[in-house]
Formats: structure tokens, C-alpha cells, sequence
């Protein structure tokens, strides 16, 4: 495997990583410290956890840190299939790796009660609606990477932050329906060491739709040279 895919291999892992110590974090903390995080405190753990790192590791990798992201680079020809498998490879471990760490730093009890961040379906919420929610979350947020980060019009300075942004705006909106996962490594990571696979298949689902139909919709739609 060659020297640059293997920088951006750890470039994705480490962003996940850090995604799912602060922000499934914040959730475990919110549980521990009697609700004084909220949702707005969750909110902008996730949405400052993506931003940081995209500042950091994103002209190395794309800072994708979500196989939904990555899954549309690879559906409009963006990313080659064997580089996108990778990615999502990595950043399934680096989200393990994340959860591992949580287990091993906070008490049982508050890990337990939340289990571990996992996202889940509110009461009342079916799996099918649940889908239709990630999608809906999914397409802006990968709609807002698009415009900011891969159109070449784009003011790029501002990616971090608008990436950021549009995460903690949809668990503004939507965490308290979904827990605004917008990701399958965010929903598989904590599944992996809590156990709690209910509705998962929704985080892989609604991502996966949210986030081709967003990238196509912008690449086929948007990003053209006017004539």
C-alpha cells in the first residue's frame, strides 16, 4: 500500500476516533453530570469535533470521517471504489478504537444508561421514518461538503466551519428524533462495545441515500462551469 493512501488511512481513523470520544462522549457526559451538556452541548461537541478535524487532517485525507461521505465521493466518480473501500475500513476502526476509549474512561452506570452514545430511534419513531430522517440529514450535511470543500468556487477557508455547522444545526433538529447519526461509523462504533444494534440498519440506510442523492444532485446540478 502506498505512502499517500496510508497518511490518509490514518487521517480518517483519527478523525473518526475523535468524533466518537467527544461526541458520543458529550452524551455519556450529559448522563453523568445530570443533563447540564443538553442538546445543545451534544450538539456542538459533534459539530466542533468535525470541524477541528477537518481543519487538521482535511488536506490530507478529504476529511471525510463517515463512510456516507466517502460512499458519495465514490458515486460520482470522486474516489475510486478501492480507495473508498479503505476509507470506510478505516474509519469503521478508527470509530471502534473511539468507543474502546470510552469504555475505558467513563463509569459503567452513565456508559450504561445511554448505551454509550449509540443513537437510537426515539419512542414512537419507526424504523422507516427513522431512514427517512438520516437521509434528510445526511443530504445536507454532504450537500454543504460539496458546495464548501469540493466545488472549486468554493471559499475553502470556511469548510471546517461550515461542515461543522451543518452538524450541529441537524442534532439541533433531528437528535432528539434519530439521535442525528448522519454516519454509520457513529452509529457502529459505540454498537460495537455496548451491544445495542436496534434499528442499525438505519444509520447504514438513510446515510447511504442522504448522502449519493446529495452528491449527485450537486455534482450533476451545481457543480457546472456557466457557459
Amino acid at each position: 500500500m502506498s505512502q499517500p493512501i496510508m497518511k490518509s488511512l490514518v487521517a480518517e481513523a483519527v478523525g473518526t476516533l475523535a468524533l466518537i470520544f467527544l461526541g458520543a462522549g458529550s452524551i455519556i457526559a450529559d448522563q453523568l453530570s445530570g443533563g447540564k451538556v443538553g442538546l445543545t452541548g451534544i450538539a456542538f461537541a459533534h459539530g466542533l469535533a468535525i470541524a477541528t478535524m477537518v481543519a487538521a487532517a482535511g488536506h490530507v485525507s478529504g476529511g471525510h470521517f463517515n463512510p456516507a461521505v466517502t460512499l458519495g465521493f465514490m458515486a460520482t466518480r470522486r474516489l475510486p471504489v478501492g480507495s473508498g473501500i479503505t476509507y470506510i475500513l478505516a474509519q469503521l476502526v478508527g470509530a471502534s478504537i473511539g468507543a474502546l476509549l470510552l469504555t475505558a474512561t467513563f463509569p459503567e452506570a452513565a456508559r450504561q444508561a445511554v448505551g454509550l452514545g449509540t443513537p437510537a430511534l426515539a419512542r414512537g419513531i419507526p424504523a422507516g421514518t427513522g431512514i427517512v430522517v438520516e437521509a434528510v440529514l445526511t443530504f445536507f450535511l454532504v450537500f454543504v461538503i460539496f458546495g464548501v470543500a469540493v466545488d472549486a468556487r468554493a471559499q475553502r477557508p470556511a469548510a471546517p466551519l461550515a461542515i461543522g455547522l451543518v452538524i450541529t444545526m441537524d442534532i439541533l433538529a433531528g437528535g432528539v428524533l434519530t439521535g442525528a447519526a448522519m454516519n454509520p461509523a457513529r452509529a457502529f462504533g459505540p454498537a460495537l462495545f455496548s451491544g445495542v444494534w436496534a434499528n442499525h440498519a438505519v444509520y447504514w440506510i438513510g446515510p447511504a441515500v442522504g448522502a449519493v442523492l446529495a452528491a449527485w444532485i450537486y455534482t450533476y446540478l451545481m457543480d457546472r462551469p456557466e457557459r
